[in-house]
């Protein structure tokens, strides 16, 4: 049977129980670890508006907020700062492990794969204690920079290649791009990075971090629930928009040596082009938003000092072409997707490694959530509404 000549309950409640498709407007628990306040339209962790957290907050701060519900003190970031140092160092067998991968595959795999690698190294892997828990994501925290910077350096390699060692005098953005590139980043560089962890953190019961609670719902251990997120943050509905911003920027034609007003104008002619075939543009718009991504104006002023920093206008260019395209035509506004890809870019990250760089980050989420969830568990399992034929007996039974 074709799917257009399936029957569909959603569209004809009469039949049977009324259904909410990919659980839209369902609420499905609580949860104490963030929410956008619809007065302000702002995202909040633990309370705290994010614009203000990128502001003030190194990501190791964020980081503790989320897992334990309040800012660290000077003693608790600086032993905070000290766990993180302490476990930033390739592990052998993980190296192996993405050795083993071609070089070709999309980065999400191999750190998909790495973190399952983690997982069976991890000691107290089947401890799921609250103290063992929050170890755990505190050492995942520590150990992902290592996999993502030496998975950029093994596919420009082509294959294997040495790793960086990390720097215990670097900071956490410092050493992460240490590891990437090999030398100092700028402090506008480093800053950029930092902002952009921190907006990238959390939010709430999205795709991905509703499959970690799933998982973990099942009583399962928290290295499962986080490869299965970073299975869900993979689908390109979901992650990848930064990716895919780049891409777009890339259709156009990144020009270097171009004015800033020649870049918008082409932007522009694209994005009515692409309008006018009713091609999705991935970085614009947001299902929780209904007047713009709050993150966005924090994650432009980082892209702007990058910009700024570069010496690369048409980027602006082409990013204030392609928005205002799309504000005038759909008044859809850009999420934080749109600025953060960019910003990556004249980082010097390649396009692949933007989504892994977001699970660098969220994995603060989705670890505090893991352990929201089994604090109070109850199993996951909604129900379905059955479509198919009825009972019929086998031919020749």
């Amino acid at each position: 049977m074709s799917p257009s000549s399936q029957s569909d309950p959603a569209k004809n409640p009469s039949t049977g129980p009324e259904i909410h498709r990919g659980l839209a407007g369902v609420v499905t628990d609580v949860t104490a670890i963030s929410k956008v306040n619809p007065e302000t339209n702002s995202l909040l962790y633990r309370g705290y508006p994010v614009p203000q957290l990128a502001a003030t907050q190194p990501f190791e701060a964020v980081a503790h907020l989320l897992w334990t519900g309040e800012l660290p003190t000077d003693a608790e970031i600086e032993e905070d700062r000290a766990h993180e140092r302490a476990h930033r160092a390739l592990a052998p067998e993980v190296k192996a492990a993405l050795d083993s991968l071609p070089a070709t595959c999309h980065p999400m795999d191999s750190v998909r794969t790495a973190v399952s690698v983690l997982g069976g190294l991890d000691p107290a892997a089947q401890d799921d204690s609250p103290a063992a828990e929050l170890e755990k994501a505190r050492r995942l925290l520590a150990q992902l920079p290592a996999v993502i910077a030496y998975e950029q350096r093994r596919r420009r390699a082509g294959g294997p290649t040495e790793p960086i060692a990390p720097r215990e005098d670097l900071d956490y953005s410092q050493n992460f791009l240490w590891m990437t590139f090999g030398e100092e980043a700028a402090p506008e560089v480093v800053d950029a990075f930092r902002v952009s962890m921190v907006l990238y953190a959390e939010h709430s019961f999205n795709a991905s971090t509703f499959t970690a609670r799933v998982i973990t719902s099942t009583l399962s251990d928290l290295h499962s629930a986080v490869v299965g997120a970073i299975g869900a943050l993979k689908g390109p509905l979901h992650g990848g928009a930064n990716e895919a911003v780049m891409h777009t920027f890339e259709e156009i034609g990144i020009r270097p040596e171009e004015s800033e007003s020649a870049a918008k104008d082409r932007a522009k002619a694209w994005m009515d082009d692409a309008l006018a075939q009713k091609k999705k543009v991935m970085g614009f718009g947001h299902r929780v938003y209904k007047n713009g991504d709050s993150r966005v104006p924090t994650m432009k002023q980082a892209l702007d000092a990058m910009i700024d920093h570069v010496g690369r206008p048409e980027i602006l260019g082409l990013y204030n072409g392609l928005e205002q395209s799309m504000d005038e035509a759909k008044s859809i506004k850009p999420n934080l997707d749109y600025p953060a890809g960019p910003t990556y870019h004249l980082m010097g990250f390649d396009t692949e490694m933007f989504t892994p760089l977001f699970i660098a980050s969220r994995i603060t989420g989705w670890t505090a959530h893991i352990m929201e969830q089994r604090a109070a568990n109850a199993l996951i399992r909604p129900l379905s509404e059955y479509v198919g034929p009825e009972e019929r007996p086998v031919p020749g039974a």
